[in-house]
């Protein structure tokens, strides 16, 4: 595989996780870095600060690079790289403006951020899950009037940890879901620093998480019909966000039921065994297993068990049979990993072994 070179946009908590995560990348080379007008000219250490979250050290890589205005600056940065990664911190309006600029300046955006997720030729894609989501990327360009550039994006971290341990029973008709999301302050952006008052404490709401959390996942699971993507109609989501005090992770508490209820050891046996395109196109990024079952009781835990595989894997537990739905089970993911700069990476991969990029 070629070498793409690569901008960040964005230099907040998520910016810094593709920037860490991109470190030695065998395909990828961030070249450029992009922000808001305020940090423009700094190098990337200067820019820093205090304000790097990892105790690693800044790579040195990227210390040195000069930031750019991720707005003003779009021609030259378009220009310059293969694609971007945007982690934008910003107004949705300001964001939809923005990525599609860099889409119609022939630059595809692979974006972390919630702006396009309802757009009908945007794919949303996890993906072990919906790589087939891709083929709208021709519908898009026609849309844009472009020829290399479009816009993809990754959908809400709270749905990776269940969404993921559905999939493989879907052709049981799963018909009803309900998920109780247990998700960590860095979804927020924050640390217990920034964010004093979550430390020893629960707050049991978290603004659009529901509504998305709902609605994300009928797109994942939704055909390409005429050019666009149309969602499917079930399963049935309800859900309930809640942040908790913990630094990374969001764990869910899921109930189903299905039109052909499956076995216990069925499920497991189908969790153990699932593979997606990213696992068959061994991509750089892919966890070699991507379901991981504990068969411990107080297994998966937070701490223990969100860096699994590089954080790139979801952990499922406490999988038995439940008195009003068919079956419950928790289940883990990375939410700044896998849910957010992990995933667009992985998302990447896939659309450069593909073709789109």
């Amino acid at each position: 595989m070629k070498t793409y070179n690569v901008a960040v946009l964005g230099i907040g908590m998520v910016g810094q996780r593709f920037i860490k995560l991109l470190d030695g990348h065998p395909w990828f080379k961030v070249t450029h870095l992009a922000a808001s007008s305020r940090s423009a000219g700094k190098t990337f250490e200067q820019a820093m600060g205090g304000r790097w979250i990892f105790d690693t050290p800044i790579p040195a890589d990227v210390k040195d690079i000069t930031i750019m205005d991720a707005s003003a600056d779009r021609n030259k940065i378009a220009g310059s790289v293969d694609f971007v990664f945007c982690a934008i911190d910003a107004e949705k309006s300001v964001v939809r403006e923005l990525e599609e600029a860099y889409a119609k300046l022939e630059c595809p955006v692979v974006s972390n951020n919630s702006a396009f997720r309802y757009t009908p030729d945007v794919p949303m894609m996890i993906p072990e899950i919906n790589p087939e989501h891709a083929d709208v990327i021709p519908f898009q360009r026609a849309r844009l009037g472009t020829k290399r550039g479009f816009v993809t994006v990754k959908s809400n971290c709270s749905i990776q940890s269940y969404v993921p341990a559905l999939h493989p029973l879907m052709h049981f008709g799963v018909k009803n879901v309900l998920a109780c999301t247990y998700q960590a302050i860095s979804g927020a952006g924050k640390t217990f620093e920034t964010w004093p008052e979550m430390a020893d404490n629960v707050i049991p709401f978290i603004g659009g998480e529901e509504e998305k959390s709902e609605k994300e996942p009928l797109k994942i699971w939704g055909k390409i019909v005429d050019g666009k993507i149309v969602d499917a109609a079930s399963p049935a989501i309800t859900t309930q966000c809640i942040r908790v005090p913990a630094t990374d992770g969001h764990m869910a508490a899921v109930f189903a039921s299905f039109e052909k209820t499956p076995q216990i050891d069925e499920i497991k046996s189908l969790w153990a065994s699932f593979k997606g395109e990213a696992q068959r196109l061994d991509l750089p990024s892919a966890p070699k297993q991507f379901l991981h079952y504990f068969e411990e009781e107080n297994r998966p835990q937070t701490k223990l068990d969100r860096d699994l595989e590089n954080g790139m894997a979801v952990s499922i537990g406490r999988l038995r049979p439940d008195s009003h739905y068919d079956v419950k089970f928790v289940s883990l993911s990375h939410n700044t990993v896998r849910g957010a700069a992990g995933g667009a990476i992985l998302s990447a991969e896939l659309l450069c072994a593909k073709g789109y990029i």
